[in-house]
């Protein structure tokens, strides 16, 4: 980055306009990538996203407005493993792009596949580009890949470390047919590298245009003056709060293996304009899927962050002003080969943490927390109508639930996750695509949490088979732990799974979690998701409120919808 001693400032309007223009580079890679993509989880659901980082330090610069934040956060932990990588190979060369799914060195899980295109100048690596996205079926034990049984990472899916898929601008075949051999769906996984490589090409030309209108050094100006400012406004909020030290804990139903609940334990200290995260008191690394990286726990907690302050622009200057205490070996801090499958669940439950803690420091800056669980459900078989008899079909999804009050309102609710920005999958898309009919679709009365203001409410999602029979997973949470409120506000509900054999309903024995379920055509699979916890005494609540969400059917007459208060 340029001296800012030995530049002039750069005016607000320029600073402004550049902003906005780098944000759109990012913003139009995540189009295209939408646009093109096999997969309904990038096409329709939008998880995916791309990002401008640092040459030297794989920092973010710069992030999309609509791609998943959290891919954000721990894809520059991907870039730097990708240079590292490309260190003993040649180093980084003008004309290649890299791609990994290491979950350990680059975050997340084995399904988001990152791909690295350095960028160039006059010969000069100026930054890097990147894009990461969900690809549907990549090996592993179960369709899907969400495997609630695994016991090590191979189970899950394919590993793939930091490998050049096009060399010198010409696409590795090779690799390409490792790749296409490890998958059930390899259309499918075609479709979306397509779609990856074609928006990087994009982002390349559009970048190129930005620069040779504005110049590469005031470019890069803007850059650094972007995250001094992200890390001048976190001083500024951390100050804000009292000092002192603020605990909270929530747990993890279980890993998929052992029944026993994990613990995400946080103390939060606020000194000055610091802050410190220590989640020492966290359970160890476990057997099942639940585990996560620590590039993956630092990236949710960027994200759990710029929820808390949405003003601060997103780059690496968020995390400038934060420390971090995070013991090897713990389920956030997890070591190859622990799986990590289902990261979702542990990242939902640091996010929850982090808000419950920063409510204790100012409740009126806090949300309660969210339903905590994307329910990944995937339901899996062979076709048997004419034409296509013997084709693999794989639905794969997540599922919406209630956001937590807050002091301007009510909850939202079905909404995704506070991880991303991505959107609940259409019922009509994935009844078009895959042998499925969605007989209920609905909110769910009386799920949100009360309060002054009310947790959003949960959805009831009821999927009936049309073929002759097919396997289904769930990988979820909350079944056991409702989400919290804060300020004296109510619990959501439970998350509740339940599946039909035989005219009978049963639940998994893990609560949340199972494989191997076997379906025939005309039984059904159900979801009644959380809603969101409550903000405030019910007490406070206004009449005209209540009376709404009765009419309304948001709480039924002589339901208890509020729970008893979070602790």
């Amino acid at each position: 980055m340029p001296d800012p001693s030995h530049a002039p400032a750069i005016d607000p309007v320029t600073l402004a306009v550049l902003r906005g223009r780098l944000e759109q580079v990012a913003d139009e890679m995540d189009a295209t990538l939408y646009r093109s993509a096999f997969n309904p989880i990038i096409a329709e659901a939008h998880d995916a996203c791309h990002g401008l980082y640092d040459a030297m330090t794989g920092d973010t610069l710069v992030q999309g407005k609509s791609g998943l934040p959290v891919f954000v956060g721990a894809m520059a932990f991907a870039v730097r493993a990708t240079a590292k990588a490309a260190e003993s190979r040649g180093g980084m060369q003008d004309g290649d792009i890299w791609i990994s799914n290491d979950a350990y060195d680059g975050g997340t899980h084995a399904n988001d596949f990152k791909l690295v295109r350095p960028f160039f100048r006059n010969g000069t690596l100026y930054c890097h580009m990147a894009s990461a996205a969900h690809w549907h079926d990549v090996g592993g034990a179960v369709p899907g890949n969400y495997n609630p049984a695994a016991t090590e990472c191979w189970q899950e899916a394919v590993q793939i470390p930091p490998v050049r898929i096009v060399r010198n601008g010409v696409l590795d075949r090779d690799v390409l047919a490792i790749l296409q051999a490890n998958t059930r769906l390899p259309d499918s996984l075609w479709g979306d590298l397509n779609g990856q490589l074609a928006a990087l090409e994009l982002g390349a030309k559009r970048l190129d245009g930005l620069l040779d209108e504005y110049g590469d050094d005031l470019v890069l100006q803007a850059l650094g003056e972007l995250r001094s400012r992200a890390l001048r406004l976190m001083r500024s909020h951390i100050a804000s709060l009292p000092d002192g030290r603020y605990s909270f804990e929530d747990v993890l139903d279980n890993d998929g293996i052992s029944p026993e609940p994990l613990t995400i334990a946080l103390d939060m200290t606020v000194a000055g304009d610091r802050l410190l995260l220590d989640f020492s008191r966290t359970s160890p690394q476990c057997a099942g899927p639940v585990n996560i990286s620590r590039a993956t726990a630092i990236a949710a907690c960027y994200v759990a962050l710029k929820h808390l302050f949405p003003d601060v622009p997103a780059n690496a200057g968020v995390l400038d002003a934060v420390d971090f205490v995070l013991p090897d070996r713990l389920v956030i801090s997890a070591e190859r080969p622990r799986p990590v499958g289902g990261y979702t669940e542990t990242i939902l439950r640091m996010i929850d943490v982090i808000f419950s803690a920063a409510a204790k420091a100012d409740p009126k800056r806090a949300v309660a927390q969210a339903y905590g669980t994307i329910n990944a459900l995937s339901i899996a078989g062979l076709r048997s109508d004419t034409g296509r008899e013997g084709q693999r079909w794989v639905m794969f999804s997540f599922f919406g639930g209630g956001h937590g009050g807050h002091a301007g309102g009510d909850g939202l609710s079905h909404g995704n996750a506070p991880i991303s920005t991505a959107t609940i999958p259409p019922l009509e898309i994935l009844e078009a695509a895959y042998p499925v009919r969605f007989t209920e679709w609905s909110l769910r009365p009386d799920s949100g949490g009360e309060g002054q203001h009310r947790g959003g409410l949960g959805a009831v999602y009821e999927i009936e088979l049309l073929e002759k029979d097919a396997e289904v997973f769930v990988f979820g949470e909350r079944g056991t732990s409702p989400p919290k409120g804060i300020a004296g506000g109510g619990s959501g509900a439970v998350n509740v799974f339940r599946y039909e054999n035989e005219g009978r309903w049963h639940e998994p024995p893990m609560v949340s979690k199972m494989r191997g379920i076997r379906l025939v055509r005309g039984e059904r699979v159900r979801l009644e998701t959380p809603g969101g916890g409550g903000w405030g005494s019910a007490a406070e609540r206004q009449p005209e409120e209540r009376e709404r969400d009765r009419a309304m059917g948001y709480v039924t007459t002589g339901a208890n919808a509020g729970r008893k208060a979070s602790e």
